[in-house]
């Protein structure tokens, strides 16, 4: 069995793991497990727009995790892909409201563009303190999401609120129809085309360019990439920077998508979750398409759930969490004995 096979069936068996130990756990405390696991199928993928809703939130997903492979390829743990969400998504609606009259599909280029940058800009930061002062980019990309979401809230009850809203919510203006790439299912032939385009290129940059093998060389061993010659420096913020711009474009995508506005904490958990399903996803860009598509629709039945069973909502972000405890306790495992590996190569 070939390593990476092996690593896709442990991936698996955890998961699995994951479901009997949530099993397990519900039966206890008096759910029908029968019942809950029926309706998770029901709203991920047999009900009335299940599969459409699996897919859109498979979709800012697989875009953020697709930034944490990013990282991860070059060896940096980037998990301020919440905040970089958040910051994209309010540099789009900057953008659309500040230019209501443009042409439509200018006004949302521009806003995607900056979207990115937003992402970018708020990556680097983290990620400069990271190859300058090697300050632990865990920390500091946790700490940005923070600022991102106090920013998000700042802006939505402030500058960008809606003066006709109810008050009860902080959340800004919509933006004009015009400029929305899907209706309230948040998904499109556009926005899949982008999707898929962005996916296809993000792997063509990780396996198929220069760029992409620096990065895999800096992320085995930074110390031999840097007695090769190789800048790990530039390698470690063009990571960042890549990352954030995928957080960044996700933002975009829901504003223009679903959204059409931007509501104080809207979507909480999408860029953590997104740091488990590069890790299910093997860190590959094809797993984690899988991955994001799976999780996508868990969060779907986790929104459906509470009409066919009497599981409160948050009772299935367990399975959320046991499966991101047990991969992750893979993970360092394996990134421990390569650690081993290469330290006992070197000496």
């Amino acid at each position: 069995m070939t390593s990476g096979l092996r690593r896709a069936v442990w991936t698996v068996v955890l998961v699995v793991v994951s479901f009997l130990i949530t099993a397990l756990i519900l039966r206890v405390s008096g759910y029908s497990v029968g019942d809950v696991f029926s309706g998770i199928i029901q709203g991920a993928i047999t009900a009335t727009g299940a599969s459409t809703s699996s897919i859109r939130w498979a979709i800012p997903l697989l875009l953020i995790a697709l930034g944490v492979v990013v990282g991860f390829r070059a060896g940096f743990f980037n998990i301020g892909g919440q905040g970089q969400f958040y910051m994209g998504a309010c540099s789009a609606l900057a953008i659309s409201l500040g230019w209501r009259e443009g042409p439509a599909g200018l006004v949302i280029l521009c806003g995607t563009l900056a979207a990115m940058l937003a992402g970018v800009l708020w990556s680097l930061f983290p990620g400069w303190l990271r190859v300058r002062f090697g300050t632990d980019e865990v920390l500091t990309t946790l700490m940005m999401s923070f600022i991102g979401a106090l920013v998000l809230q700042y802006l939505t009850a402030g500058p960008m609120r809606n003066p006709q809203g109810t008050g009860q919510t902080a959340a800004s203006e919509r933006i004009p129809e015009a400029f929305r790439l899907t209706g309230g299912s948040g998904v499109s032939l556009t926005v899949l085309l982008l999707v898929a385009g962005v996916t296809v290129l993000v792997w063509l940059v990780l396996e198929r360019t220069r760029f992409g093998l620096t990065m895999t060389l800096v992320g085995r061993n930074a110390t031999m990439a840097r007695w090769q010659g190789i800048n790990v420096r530039r390698v470690g913020l063009g990571a960042f920077a890549l990352s954030g711009a995928l957080a960044g474009l996700a933002g975009a995508v829901e504003l223009y998508g679903p959204a059409a506005r931007l509501v104080t904490g809207f979507s909480p958990e999408v860029g953590f979750t997104a740091v488990v399903v590069a890790l299910v996803g093997l860190l590959n860009v094809w797993g984690t398409v899988v991955a994001a598509i799976f999780f996508g629709g868990l969060q779907a039945a986790i929104l459906f759930l509470p009409i066919v069973t009497d599981l409160p909502p948050p009772a299935l972000v367990l399975l959320h969490g046991m499966v991101a405890f047990l991969v992750t306790i893979k993970f360092r495992a394996v990134r421990r004995r390569r650690a081993a590996q290469t330290e006992a190569t070197a000496g």
